[in-house]
């Protein structure tokens, strides 16, 4: 069962793939994800039994107190020694153990300064974007809509959301990390880690997290539709203590729709930095509020992405459905082949069509993917992805949410399988 005077050790314990079966119970002793019933296709409302989580309306959070002198003294020391006890998970996927050049953080000893709120599109750019599309034509929609009301196939189609609903829903004993990345930008990572968040803020009641590990103007807040940032990923390295409550984290996060946060990896700034030693800091403090938290990473092979990737218990490739995309993605496969087995078992290949007929065989080009021990994925053409900007579920073509909701729950099944 995990400690809550040693939180800490109980989450490296499960980074490294070792941790024991623990009860399933959260923080104060409420069990993470218990099924929920939705109702007209809306999102799960966060339970009000759970202590400390903030109300849906909007709350207003404080700043948190400084805490005494002594006590800062005495957190830092404590903390020091925990990052001498388990170098570990200091170390990225596939790179030898080397020591860390990089200063360790020691909560409550540097000021904090609140970073002025910036908008995430610039007001002289919002009218620039037109009204959104729907992911399929008017006439595919009607085309679907004549095959369900004369097929037979309505009852296994119910089965089947049924059961994947039930996975979705299902408890956790430690929050799940799940790592989102891509060899290249533009390969669609950040849309498909935005699809997978709200895939499990719709379906799950416990609080979901979007964690942006990408500070090179990444476009996870975009997609998310979030209006303005303030606090970053590396802001919170330096601030975050382990006595504080959700309610004080929460303040420094992004409220979404559905009991969703987000933390920005930057202010959509040029020259914002992340490092791995604060990558760390974050994830292994937050872990214990959120029972899903989708990380959308740098690409590869960028340090922190390594790391991301090694402390996950499930991974996501994001690739594009063209030729040199599928040929580097192989050669990344393979690459991970070579590590630990856990890390390419627990792997699912997305690949995401960028035009409506990409001229390619997808189902070869999967069997050739998945013969390297990973799973494979495809996230068909919609318009309303590719138009860009925020995504809005209910404007996404039924393919889309179809192919979504299923990746979703393959990759929490492998999350639940301590991979």
């Amino acid at each position: 069962m995990p400690n809550e005077d040693n939180w800490q050790g109980d989450v490296l314990r499960a980074m490294r793939g070792g941790a024991a079966q623990e009860s399933a119970q959260g923080p104060g002793g409420q069990g993470y994800g218990a099924p929920a019933q939705g109702q007209g296709g809306q999102p799960f409302a966060a339970p009000a039994s759970n202590p400390g989580l903030p109300a849906q309306s909007a709350p207003t959070y404080g700043t948190p107190q400084p805490q005494a002198g002594h006590q800062e003294q005495q957190q830092a020391a404590q903390y020091a020694a925990y990052q001498e006890q388990q170098p570990m998970a200091a170390h990225p996927v596939g790179q030898p153990q080397q020591a860390q050049a990089q200063a360790t953080y020691t909560p409550g000893t540097r000021p904090h300064r609140t970073p002025d709120s910036r908008p995430v599109v610039d007001r002289g750019l919002a009218a620039v974007g037109r009204k959104a599309r729907r992911g399929e034509p008017f006439a595919a929609r009607a085309a679907r809509a004549l095959r369900v009301s004369v097929s037979s196939s309505a009852a296994r189609e119910v089965a089947r959301t049924t059961a994947t609903a039930e996975m979705l829903q299902q408890p956790v004993t430690t929050g799940r990390q799940i790592a989102v990345t891509s060899i290249r930008g533009g390969a669609g990572k950040s849309t498909v880690a935005a699809l997978l968040g709200t895939t499990y803020a719709h379906y799950r009641q416990d609080p979901v997290l979007f964690v942006e590990a990408d500070p090179a103007l990444g476009s996870l807040p975009l997609r998310l539709g979030a209006e303005t940032l303030r606090w970053t990923t590396g802001d919170l390295a330096g601030i975050i203590e382990p006595q504080m409550s959700l309610l004080d984290i929460t303040g420094y996060l992004v409220q979404l729709p559905g009991n969703a946060w987000l933390l920005p990896g930057s202010q959509g700034q040029i020259g914002a930095m992340l490092d791995s030693r604060a990558y760390e800091r974050v994830m292994v403090s937050l872990r214990r509020y959120f029972g899903v938290t989708v990380v959308d990473c740098e690409t590869l092979p960028a340090e922190v992405a390594r790391v991301a990737l090694s402390a996950a218990q499930a991974r996501v490739l994001a690739a594009p459905a063209t030729l040199e995309g599928i040929t580097s993605t192989y050669a990344v496969l393979q690459w991970m082949q070579s590590l630990p087995r856990h890390v390419i078992a627990g792997t699912v290949v997305v690949l995401s069509e960028l035009v409506p007929h990409p001229g390619l065989d997808l189902d070869e080009a999967a069997e050739k993917l998945k013969s390297t021990g990973a799973g494979v994925q495809v996230l068909p053409y919609d318009r309303h992805l590719a138009a860009g900007g925020a995504i809005r579920t209910e404007l996404l073509a039924h393919a889309t949410r179809e192919a979504a909701t299923r990746l979703a729950a393959d990759v929490f099944r492998l999350s639940q399988q301590h991979h």
